[in-house]
């Protein structure tokens, strides 16, 4: 195989941790060449890597859909595709996929480990075990094609300058210690209680040898920021003031970040980055630690007061008086732990 399909439609987390993956794949295997497909927003995301392209799937439009999909076919057909990685496995791939199973093209999808993580996160009868991970499980995927993967030997991109548009609002780096903090998530149960975040926020600024740069999106999320920012002088609100791939460019030149169970973390893990994550309802245990991270570096919340922990794998259930288990988690725990790493 030459060619290789790689579909991975959403959401952010899930196709930013694609990345590491398939860099090593071709990294260590040359003659391959990679077509991912996924959604326009995440194109950034694949850029300046060797041998991969990107291809916009259109779901709310020409690729909406059974005709829809059918017509994504037949556009995909015409790259010559040899092999199809399905890491994401939904209906909408599924069909994708068969389109070309019945064309003779080899397939392989990937796993998802349901049941190992329903064990996990169930109430009763608990089975508080690591599950594989979904790093592992990419690389499972492309095994089933012929293709070994060493994870531990993926080579990072050499950061790209900082452009004069972002060097005006964070300034330069120089002997700055350069801290993200991205403290929203699209479930609330993954969230950081508001008052200590603010804490986190007020020690970690007290080390005028940091810069704190605050991440998020949307107009609601803005205005909180605005308020977590609180007049610091080495603290920055870069939601707003940055495009897309204008944050991504910022990242890439953090010592650290500090995040939710969010797609920020795996963002960053995907460059090499080290992160610190927090988990509420979450646990790292239902294999979504961002890439390369040791679990000494997911902060979660205490299972002793909170024995039910995990309700869920993406943070989508609240159990009744389980609303406050992220206040386990001190700020300065926070704090000391990005200290220890930096």
């Amino acid at each position: 195989m030459k060619h290789l399909l790689v579909i991975r439609l959403s959401a952010m987390g899930d196709v930013a941790m694609t990345v590491p993956v398939i860099r090593a794949l071709v990294q260590q295997h040359p003659e391959v060449r990679v077509t991912v497909l996924s959604r326009p927003f995440f194109k950034p995301f694949f850029e300046n890597i060797d041998h991969v392209q990107f291809f916009e799937v259109d779901v709310k439009g020409r690729h909406k859909g059974l005709f829809g999909i059918y017509r994504l076919y037949r556009e995909l057909q015409k790259l010559s595709i040899d092999g199809i990685a399905d890491l994401h496995n939904v209906l909408r791939s599924k069909i994708l996929r068969t389109f070309f199973k019945l064309s003779g093209t080899t397939v392989a999808y990937i796993d998802k480990g349901r049941a190992e993580k329903k064990a996990l996160t169930r109430a009763e009868n608990k089975v508080f075990l690591p599950v594989k991970s979904m790093i592992e499980r990419h690389v499972d995927t492309f095994m089933q094609l012929g293709f070994s993967i060493d994870i531990s030997q993926v080579y990072f991109p050499e950061k790209q300058p900082l452009t004069s548009h972002i060097l005006q609002i964070v300034g330069t780096k120089d002997d700055f210690q350069w801290i993200g903090v991205a403290p929203f998530a699209q479930y609330d149960t993954k969230v950081y209680p508001y008052d200590l975040m603010a804490k986190t926020i007020e020690l970690l600024a007290k080390d005028i040898s940091k810069k704190i740069f605050l991440f998020g999106g949307g107009a609601e999320e803005i205005k909180k920021l605005n308020q977590l920012q609180q007049n610091y002088e080495n603290v920055y609100v870069v939601a707003g003031k940055l495009n897309f791939s204008q944050e991504l460019l910022l990242i890439q030149h953090l010592d650290i970040m500090l995040s939710m169970d969010s797609g920020n973390a795996h963002i960053a893990a995907m460059y090499g980055i080290k992160v610190v994550t927090l988990w509420g309802h979450t646990h790292p245990y239902a294999g979504f630690v961002p890439f390369g991270q040791p679990l000494s570096h997911c902060i979660t919340a205490d299972r002793t007061r909170y024995p039910k922990l995990p309700t869920s794998v993406y943070g989508n259930k609240m159990i009744d008086g389980y609303q406050d288990v992220m206040r386990t988690i001190d700020p300065s725990i926070i704090v000391n732990k990005i200290n220890d790493i930096v």
